[in-house]
């Protein structure tokens, strides 16, 4: 389990929060980040309030069976929860709005999944990363939608909505999103400069052959 203290968590998650707003990755009160503290609680940001300008005072306590203890957590909670009730190695969820990686599924509705193909450190880094199907925000429906993904993939985009990563820590939830917008960039100025072509078909297995070996983790 978590390693934080309660009131280090809650710090923590105001710094991340305003990494992502900085990088322009949510806009106002956007997107949701959660810490789990042991096998009964997580702390995560509260619902309607601007995720740059956090305040340790502001972070929310709640059970892993959907038990307010304290504040107003996110709407979207059941999506964080759906994670940490599947996935025993998860200590924090990242829930985030960036442009790029959410227009793939936009304007690209065919894909299920971000072409990893193209790129090496993609398939190193993160393995597959699937489109999950697109749930209205706030339902049961978008923890559902993930549950055929985990815990295999530890990095989704959700589509026409965003991107959610999870990690055993905060920091792998977070660099793997950094990871996940850098990529849909790339590819979509490649996109736009001619088309996608991807590694030869024996390089891609054994790119994925060394993924298999390696931690699990997103780098």
């Amino acid at each position: 389990m978590s390693s934080f203290t309660a009131r280090d968590a809650a710090l923590f998650i105001t710094e991340i929060g305003r990494r992502l707003h900085q990088r322009g990755w949510l806009a106002a009160a956007d997107g949701n980040i959660s810490v789990r503290l042991h096998d009964e609680e997580i702390l995560m940001t509260p619902t309607g309030v601007h995720k740059g300008y956090l305040k340790e005072t502001d972070i929310c306590r709640l059970t892993l069976d959907n038990r307010v203890l304290f504040g107003k957590p996110s709407g979207e909670r059941l999506m964080h929860l759906a994670v940490y009730q599947t996935c025993p190695q998860a200590i924090a969820v990242v829930h985030a709005h960036p442009p790029v990686s959410t227009a793939w599924s936009i304007a690209r509705p065919d894909l299920t999944e971000l072409p990893a193909e193209c790129l090496s450190e993609v398939i190193l880094a993160a393995g597959r990363i699937p489109i999950v199907p697109y749930a209205q925000p706030g339902t049961q429906q978008m923890g559902e939608n993930l549950k055929p993904f985990l815990p295999d993939c530890r990095l989704m985009i959700l589509a026409r909505h965003g991107a959610l990563a999870w990690g055993e820590s905060l920091d792998e939830a977070y660099n793997a999103i950094e990871r996940l917008e850098h990529a849909a960039v790339t590819l979509g100025h490649a996109q736009a400069l001619g088309g996608l072509t991807t590694l030869p078909a024996d390089e891609v297995a054994r790119l994925r052959e060394m993924r298999a070996r390696m931690s699990g983790r997103t780098l």
